[in-house]
């Protein structure tokens, strides 16, 4: 199992729930031109928080990864432009969630919680719950 959470570019994320989970879905068809485990194609807020993030869960795949490494902590992740999407090990999930939140707001991007309540929170503190 894992615990699954979006960080995302707030500059091109619908702000309305419907719209917004259309635009989750479209994002994770992975269909830009690219391989999804390099942070070099996100936008510099994106690539400032996966380093941080990083630091206390490496990347399971890409340029970062370390093969050896087989600590709970390691995360698989898909990048893209304007979003990162990580599936943190159940074992993690509970800090992995905190200090997401915080480096997503550190780092003015927005936070979906995909595999917990389902909100979608902005850098500006609106929080946005779809039904």
């Amino acid at each position: 199992m894992s615990y699954d959470l979006m960080v995302f570019d707030p500059a091109v994320a619908p702000r309305e729930a419907e719209a917004f989970l259309q635009w989750y879905d479209a994002q994770t068809e992975w269909n830009e031109t690219h391989d999804y485990d390099d942070p070099k194609v996100s936008v510099p807020t994106l690539q400032a928080f996966f380093a941080a993030l990083a630091e206390h869960y490496p990347p399971m795949d890409g340029p970062l990864s370390d093969d050896e490494d087989d600590r709970p902590e390691v995360t698989d992740y898909s990048i893209g432009q304007h979003v990162v999407y990580a599936s943190f090990d159940d074992e993690v999930a509970e800090n992995a969630h905190g200090l997401v939140q915080v480096l997503a707001n550190t780092h003015q991007l927005g936070f979906f919680d995909v595999s917990g309540d389902g909100a979608i929170v902005f850098p500006d503190g609106t929080v946005v719950i779809p039904e």
